[in-house]
């Protein structure tokens, strides 16, 4: 009797329009995020300094999807994975920052190279190379 009142007596209904809410909320606030992070970059000056790369890692996301577009799994799963790029650079002042590269870049820049570092905001632009002997 319980479970009949539950799901159609309103409480099943309440349940699912309140986790509903909650999805498209969280959806929303990242959406929100990532457009004022994006804004935020826009605004920044483009600057150009001497720096040094001194760290480097990636984080793989690994992603498993239904075969045959069946949700249900019944024809099986095939996996994908994505991997993002991201590299520590120090500047003159001894700051660092993260940011986040290309895969070609990534594989590029070695730990130590020194150079000249464009960015805008927490986006990278590039980073051109001086020889050793050069200096920053």
């Amino acid at each position: 009797m319980f479970m009949d009142s539950f799901f159609w007596g309103g409480g099943f209904e309440v349940i699912f329009s309140l986790m509903s809410v909650i999805v498209i909320g969280m959806f929303i606030v990242v959406a929100v995020k990532g457009i004022g992070q994006w804004n935020k970059n826009n605004q920044s000056p483009r600057l150009t300094v001497p720096a040094s790369v001194t760290a480097k890692r990636t984080n793989v996301s690994r992603h498993q999807h239904a075969n045959a577009g069946d949700v249900t799994g019944a024809h099986g799963f095939h996996s994908t994975s994505t991997t993002s790029y991201y590299v520590t650079f120090q500047v003159e002042s001894g700051d660092r920052m993260e940011l986040s590269v290309t895969g070609r870049e990534y594989g590029m820049l070695s730990e130590g190279d020194a150079g000249r570092l464009s960015f805008q905001g927490t986006r990278y632009l590039g980073f051109e190379r001086q020889d050793v002997g050069s200096g920053i």
